[in-house]
This record gives C-alpha cells, sequence and structure tokens, in this order.
C-alpha cells in the first residue's frame, strides 16, 4: 500500500485495490488497511470526490517509509503531498485529484489487475531529453517482462490534447530511440552528426534507449500506447486517423532493399515506433489482458503481445529471403539443365567436366570432338590408342627374310651334272 502510495502518489481504495491485492473480489480488505494505516499516521484522506470516491496520500511519517522500501530498488518515490491551508478560509489547498492523474492511475490499476507489470514495474512522469535538450515525459512506464512486455510507454489522453499534439509526441519518442548513446566511437559519432539518417544503420545497442529499457523482444524502438479516456468513440477514431497519416513516418514500416524485392513481402520495422492504442473504458470493463488494443495501421483489435508483434516482420523476411534464394538456385540449375550439351552422336547430355572441357579456352585443344560427350570422347580416345599402337607394332616388327631362289637351284644342277 506504501510502495503504491508512493509511485502514484494519490490513489482511490479502488485503484489500491487493483494495485495491491488484484486477487481479492472486492475493496473491502483494502480500505480495511488503509485505516489501519490512518490509525499510524501513515496514510491520510486528502478529499472526497463528487462521486464519494475518497484519494488517499501518504503522510510526511508514510512518505519517509515510501522511500526505505522504494529507493533501495532504485524507484523514484513521488513528491509528498503537503496539508496547506488557505491563510484567509482555511480550507486545505491542493485537494484537487484531477481526472488525467486519476486516468494514470487507473490505467495502471487495470494493467496490473491482468498480469501485466507489477506495482513495482510502473514509473510515472518519466523524462526523456531530446538532443535539444526538450524533455519529453511518458505519462507511465510499464515494465512487464513476465507478461511478454518488458517495456511499453503511455501516453493517457483524456481529450484534452489536439490530435496534432500526440503526433508531435509520437515525433519526439521517435528522435529519442535516433539518439546515441554516450561515450560512443568517434567515427560514429561524426558520422550520425554529418548524416542524420546514417542512424538507421547503427545497432540499437549502441543507442540511449537501449542504456534505459531493456530489448523489447521485438524489431522497433521502445513502444508507445495511447489510452483515450473520458471520451466518444467518434472521437477516438478522428484521432487515430490523424496519428497514422500524420505520424506514418515514425510508426510505419519500410520495405527491405533486398535483391528480391518482388518476392519479400515482409516489412521492416527496424526503425518504427511500435504503436498501440486503447480506451480505459475499454480496459475497465474487459480488463488489459483482453484483445483491446490496436496497432497503427492495423484493422482490428488484438491482445497487447500480438498487437506489438510484427508477424510480417524480421521473422517472415527470412523466411521469405531462404525461400527466394532457394527457387533461385533451383532456378539457376533448371536454366543450366536446359543450356546443357547434348552429344551429337549417342544423344546423352554433357557432364560438368565434359561442359567444362568444351568450354574453357585453355582445356578445348584437349578437348577433341567438341560436339560429343565424355563417353563418346573416351571411345574415341581408345580408337585413336589402338590405331597408334597397331601402327607402333607394324614399324617395330622386321620383315621375314627372302630365300635365294638362284643359289638352290645351282645346288640342284650340281647333283645331276653329266661329266663330259
Amino acid at each position: 500500500m506504501l510502495q503504491a502510495l508512493g509511485i502514484f502518489q494519490r490513489a482511490t481504495p479502488d485503484q489500491l485495490w487493483k494495485l495491491t491485492r488484484p486477487e481479492n473480489q472486492h475493496d473491502k480488505l483494502t480500505r480495511d488497511n488503509l485505516l489501519d494505516l490512518e490509525d499510524h499516521q501513515l496514510v491520510r484522506i486528502e478529499s472526497v470526490q463528487d462521486d464519494q470516491r475518497q484519494v488517499w496520500v501518504l503522510t510526511k511519517r508514510g512518505h519517509g517509509e515510501a522511500k526505505r522500501l522504494l529507493e533501495p530498488k532504485g524507484i523514484r518515490v513521488s513528491a509528498l503531498r503537503k496539508q496547506e491551508y488557505d491563510p484567509v478560509t482555511g480550507e486545505l489547498l491542493g485537494t484537487g485529484y484531477d481526472d488525467h492523474a486519476a486516468a494514470v492511475t487507473s490505467t495502471a490499476a487495470e494493467l496490473h489487475r491482468a498480469g501485466i507489470g507489477h506495482r513495482l514495474g510502473f514509473q510515472t512522469e518519466v523524462a526523456h531529453r531530446l538532443g535539444n535538450g526538450y524533455v519529453q515525459r511518458a505519462d507511465l512506464v510499464v515494465r512487464a517482462p513476465a507478461a511478454g512486455v518488458p517495456v511499453l510507454l503511455l501516453e493517457i489522453d483524456r481529450r484534452t490534447e489536439d490530435a496534432d499534439d500526440l503526433v508531435h509526441k509520437l515525433r519526439r519518442y521517435w528522435e529519442w530511440g535516433r539518439l546515441l548513446a554516450p561515450g560512443a566511437d568517434k567515427y560514429t559519432a561524426d558520422l550520425v552528426r554529418s548524416r542524420p539518417d546514417a542512424i538507421a544503420g547503427i545497432d540499437h545497442e549502441k543507442r540511449l534507449w537501449r542504456r534505459v529499457y531493456p530489448p523489447t523482444g521485438q524489431e522497433g524502438l521502445a513502444p508507445v500506447a495511447f489510452v483515450f479516456a473520458d471520451t466518444t468513440d467518434t472521437k477516438v477514431d478522428n484521432t487515430v486517423k490523424v496519428l497514422e497519416e500524420a505520424g506514418r513516418r515514425y510508426w510505419a514500416p519500410r520495405r527491405y532493399e533486398t535483391y528480391y524485392r518482388e518476392a519479400i513481402t515482409a516489412k521492416d520495422y527496424s526503425q518504427a515506433v511500435p504503436v498501440v492504442f486503447t480506451t480505459l473504458e475499454q480496459l475497465q470493463e474487459h480488463g488489459a489482458d483482453a484483445a483491446v488494443w490496436r496497432r497503427l495501421g492495423r484493422a482490428s483489435e488484438q491482445k497487447l503481445t500480438a498487437a506489438l508483434d510484427n508477424p510480417d516482420g524480421d521473422a517472415l523476411y527470412r523466411r521469405q529471403y531462404a525461400q527466394a534464394e532457394a527457387e533461385e538456385k533451383r532456378q539457376r540449375a533448371t536454366d543450366r539443365e536446359v543450356r546443357r550439351p547434348v552429344c551429337k552422336r549417342c544423344g546423352q547430355r554433357f557432364t560438368d567436366q565434359r561442359w567444362e572441357e568444351t568450354t574453357m579456352h585453355s582445356q578445348v585443344p584437349k578437348a577433341g570432338d567438341l560436339s560429343v560427350c565424355e563417353t563418346c570422347r573416351a571411345d574415341d580416345i581408345a580408337r585413336e590408342k589402338a590405331a597408334a599402337e597397331a601402327a607402333r607394332l607394324q614399324t617395330t616388327t622386321p620383315p621375314e627374310p627372302e630365300h635365294d631362289h638362284d643359289q638352290e637351284s645351282g645346288k640342284l644342277r650340281g647333283l645331276f651334272h653329266r661329266r663330259t
């Protein structure tokens, strides 16, 4: 109870019930705890609203206890609500619980009730300082990694701001997400200073926002949610149209710059601010864990984690790229087979080795008949070798000796010669 009031400064019993004991069916136990803390001078009732809601705040003693509980955890404690009285009328000053502050606390209460964030995971009025010194303050920041929402920056709007003002807020969150972290190397710092668009090529781990918030598990910058309260559906629709049109540069994904441009429909969300919106009335009626969130650029409402997801983003890109690469490889193989030469003698297709022999300039002189395949070329070589061997044998075998016909004839004559 003290921790919740230390963070949110003021709250009603209903809000404190959802922030501290959401598993209870009603706020009776919360009211009893508040009365007990009041007895110990740790809390007090600051005001009673027109609808009879009590607004509770910390006393000075309770504020000190909240500091002791929160500051060691690195959680900033809200300012103490002092009891100050009008010197003339004696009335207690500063008792108004403005509707915007109430809507911020109610939004946190509904998120916590749905299991999105621990009460110590909420911060209010969180500053984001831009390069020009301007400070953009988020009404509420929630860190709920267990619920699949590592960080979410929330702007609560009761339609007291013009739609164009919300576009400017979105622009400032986008600009803040593009700031380099302190200590960047000189080359990177000089590059971004001379060419601001070069920040798109700088990894998010080197940017300021990643020093402040954890990785989101999705592409893009820290996500932003607009929660509209005490307004009409028509006003919400009109505001969203302005956000989608005038703020497109900040929330919309880009096309991937890739060789397979025609085959890839995935979107590049790496430089975009994921923006979702809902109404406080929907959160209270259906719960923050219901399908009450809509992402800018989408037509239907989803659960928060689904709305923040990018099903047509990087994961789809990797699949489509792999498919396109494989398809191109198959097409190249098909085209290569179409061009593969056919043997003019036997009709067989050339092997890769034979194809290379007949086309590479350095091997053509030794390739023989360029129109025949490797097998037929081997037959030609075998025939050439056989013919060469036959010719060699013919030149190295000596001729058979010829008989002396006359000498043999003389010998016969000597045998039968008649002496005279």
